[in-house]
């Protein structure tokens, strides 16, 4: 019908947690890659350079890592399983019970195995979003006024929009300029992080004020 809005009927809170989960997986994995092709050996501390050659490594300070496995090629194997759990969750899992606690402690497993450290807190913030799916957000009703709920709903299409163009730049992108336009400018992909970070929270927060509205609309929030 003319006029009808096509996000009416999105769950903000699934979308923003599949999305985002599938981006954290994907990251982690290129920190998977990494940590595979140096082989079969010991790294010598907790903290590590997933790239140790190639424009990773030169362009974007090795995206560090931290793992607890103390061999790096196991890390890496363990890293791309994980992560493509995570993203096999986020795009199919997620709405079930308690989806989004298991998002997070994916995205922790992540971390621990040698996912760096930007995919594994993306990762969490979209657990934290997948926590809302179905939620009743009874806090939010008390404390936050209609009128505000109305313009916080308003934003969340636009902010979505972008955190993912930024996300998937940060993912992506970020591997396709250093590989195939040699730009190396690590400020860049930090910033973009940072902005992802603080996208993502506003993102979120927009999303619970998105589907109250949706709810009290009565526009059958689909999960």
């Amino acid at each position: 019908m003319e006029g009808k809005n096509p996000f009416n009927n999105l769950s903000a809170a699934r979308v923003v947690a599949s999305i985002f989960g599938i981006l954290s997986g994907l990251g982690s994995i290129t920190h998977g890659v990494g940590e595979t092709l140096q082989g079969n050996v010991t790294p010598e501390g907790i903290v590590v350079n997933s790239w140790t050659q190639g424009p990773i490594a030169t362009k974007m300070g090795g995206e560090p890592a931290m793992t607890i496995v103390p061999n790096l090629l196991v890390a890496g194997l363990l890293t791309i399983i994980v992560s493509l759990v995570a993203i096999v969750w986020s795009a199919i899992f997620v709405q079930r019970k308690n989806g989004g606690l298991i998002l997070i402690l994916l995205s922790i497993a992540m971390l621990l195995v040698g996912g760096g450290f930007a995919p594994p807190i993306i990762g969490v913030l979209a657990g934290v979003a997948g926590l809302g799916i179905n939620a009743p957000y009874a806090w939010w009703r008390t404390h936050f006024p209609v009128n505000i709920r109305r313009f916080l709903a308003q934003l969340w299409p636009w902010l979505l929009g972008a955190c993912v163009i930024n996300g998937v730049f940060l993912v992506v992108g970020s591997v396709i300029l250093v590989y195939f336009f040699g730009i190396n400018n690590p400020d860049l992909f930090v910033n973009s992080f940072f902005f992802a970070i603080l996208s993502l929270l506003l993102t979120i927060i927009t999303g619970v004020a998105y589907d109250l509205q949706a709810g009290e609309r009565g526009g059958g929030i689909q999960d």
